[in-house]
């Protein structure tokens, strides 16, 4: 269930698209403790509750984000400090990283498409987030920087496993190894951004019609779509074949493809079921 406000986030629902802002700029937008704890909570109540057909990820101020907020680094967030033994410390590392990855894992596990619109700096954790999306653009000032390269540390939240699925591998490399800001129009060409546009406002007004498009579609067509591009992106061509199969043989929707035929011969919008609301725990 979605709270009445977040630290970090303004949260709207319209026309069956979800809006998620990232709202401290004053912060740069950085990802504190709120931010890791709250993020995969509202993207689950969207998805769970079938809220919205579509998520869509944006941000206030100057910068999309700045990355990990420096107050994580402080304490005992990551290793136990009662811990001595560096390889008990080692596991604890380990598994508390896992939940701080899930934070992002949840964008990708949703059912309806996340699409991401980016301004000013996109730094370290902020690849990690929009690599976890469906579709970015960004803003003429946007730069992407993965900026644990820059601070001695390797990016672990998710950087290296999604960013080479956009970009090749060489691009990746150069990325990481140097810690460079890439700038818009570079973004673009290599295939991390499908548009880059003068201004903020151009930049939303475009994400949302795109969005509004995404959500006159059958829930259950989208969400086929996105479950069955991501298993190709996994999968040889002929297990995805396979897959795809078995995945309309169980939910080719018939009557929903009658309602979009008949729509579309009476000039008007059809009418799909919602997604299904799913459980919160096991049982």
């Amino acid at each position: 269930m979605l709270k009445d406000n977040y630290e970090c986030f303004d949260v709207t629902i319209s026309d069956k698209v979800a809006h998620i802002v990232l709202s401290r700029p004053e912060a740069m937008n950085s990802m504190n403790k709120a931010f890791w704890n709250d993020l995969p909570q509202i993207i689950q109540a969207i998805d769970r509750g079938a809220l919205a057909r579509v998520i869509v990820i944006s941000s206030q101020g100057k910068h999309f984000t700045a990355g990990m907020d420096l107050s994580i680094f402080a304490g005992d967030d990551l290793t136990s400090a009662e811990q001595h033994d560096q390889y008990i410390n080692a596991d604890v590392f380990r598994n508390n990283l896992k939940r701080i990855q899930h934070s992002f894992n949840v964008i990708e596990e949703a059912r309806m498409p996340v699409l991401v619109a980016c301004q000013g700096g996109v730094i370290g954790g902020g690849i990690d987030m929009i690599c976890a999306g469906d579709i970015r653009w960004c803003t003429s000032d946007a730069f992407f920087c993965v900026q644990e390269t820059n601070i001695a540390m390797t990016a672990d939240v998710g950087t290296f496993p999604r960013l080479q699925r956009y970009v090749s591998e060489s691009w990746v490399k150069q990325m990481a190894y140097t810690g460079e800001r890439v700038p818009a129009e570079k973004a673009k060409e290599i295939g991390l951004v499908n548009d880059v546009f003068e201004s903020h406002d151009q930049m939303l007004t475009h994400v949302m019609a795109i969005a509004s498009e995404i959500a006159k579609k059958s829930p259950l067509a989208v969400t086929g779509c996105k479950t069955l591009i991501n298993y190709g992106r996994d999968h040889s061509t002929s297990d995805t074949l396979d897959y795809i199969g078995v995945w309309n043989a169980g939910m080719l929707a018939e009557s929903h493809m009658q309602e979009a035929f008949t729509a579309s011969m009476e000039k008007r919008e059809a009418v799909f079921p919602e997604l299904g609301k799913t459980r919160d725990t096991a049982f």
